[in-house]
């Protein structure tokens, strides 16, 4: 990979920085923080290629979302059954999504769903109602007891979960992304997930999405380039989505809804600034 403007011991130390910032808060608000490494591997590799940029990208959003569904599982928090009905649904999806890389004008696509983003955290900022604990649907089908003993009750559309998770697997393949970003709004406004459960679910779909891509970018060779900036960014990673896992039950649903907008924006920008210099 090209040089970046600092060398030695202080890169190596500002890329585990960078890590753990990146797994603290992509695992806070379940988004595997790719949306928070992304951009600094953009500004510290500029003339990298964007191939063995995505492929560190994606081996970190598995390491983190491995670490931060760990954590999860301890807090009891993660909904398995509909977690591996949609983590399924993306796979296909991710296929036929970098199949029809090869026939839409990316371009026009990164600036097309990078207005969406944009207009998806507008919506989420504005109106960030999103079930909570202590709610309870009449109708619900999923209860989860968290190891604190907390309850939460909702009712989740299992076949309406597994289409959009499809969609999701679709989009993250064309752009090469986690797809966290995506499942996160979905599982909150389109399921009615409560937000806890919501982000340790998402985790837990980032796993797969997430080795999938891992294992396509290491069949062919791409960490050949790129192995040690990967470690030094995953030792920082993996105590980052533990300590976002730790503070995780801390923060009110409402914040973690606020700060999904902000990845949302982050996300959004970076997109277009890519569609409109590429």
């Amino acid at each position: 990979m090209g040089d970046s403007f600092v060398h030695g011991f202080p890169l190596i130390l500002l890329l585990v920085s960078i890590g753990f910032i990146a797994g603290s808060y992509g695992t806070l608000v379940g988004l595997g923080g790719a949306v928070v490494l992304a951009p600094m591997l953009l500004l510290l590799y500029p003339q990298a290629n964007p191939r063995v940029l995505t492929s560190i990208t994606m081996g970190i959003v598995f390491l983190n979302s491995l670490s931060g569904t760990l954590a999860y599982a301890r807090q009891k928090r993660i909904d398995y059954r509909n977690g591996m009905f949609f983590a399924m649904a993306t796979i296909p999806g991710a296929i036929i999504g970098v199949w029809t890389l090869r026939c839409i004008p990316q371009q026009a696509f990164l600036i097309i769903f990078g207005i969406m983003l944009l207009v998806f955290a507008a919506i989420i900022w504005l109106r960030p109602k999103a079930k909570s604990s202590c709610e309870t649907t009449q109708d619900a089908n999923c209860t989860i007891v968290d190891y604190s003993g907390m309850r939460f009750s909702y009712s989740c559309n299992r076949s309406l979960g597994i289409a959009l998770s499809f969609a999701v697997g679709f989009i993250a393949g064309l752009l090469g992304i986690g797809g966290g970003i995506m499942h996160m709004p979905i599982l909150l406004f389109a399921l009615h997930f409560p937000v806890h459960i919501a982000t340790a679910t998402s985790q837990f779909i980032l796993g797969f999405t997430g080795l999938t891509g891992t294992l396509t970018h290491a069949s062919s060779g791409t960490y050949a380039q790129s192995w040690q900036i990967l470690l030094w960014i995953a030792l920082g990673v993996i105590p980052g989505a533990q300590a976002g896992a730790w503070l995780s039950p801390k923060i009110k649903g409402l914040v973690l809804v606020r700060l999904l907008a902000l990845a949302l924006v982050i996300a959004g920008i970076r997109l277009i600034a890519i569609g409109v210099w590429s």
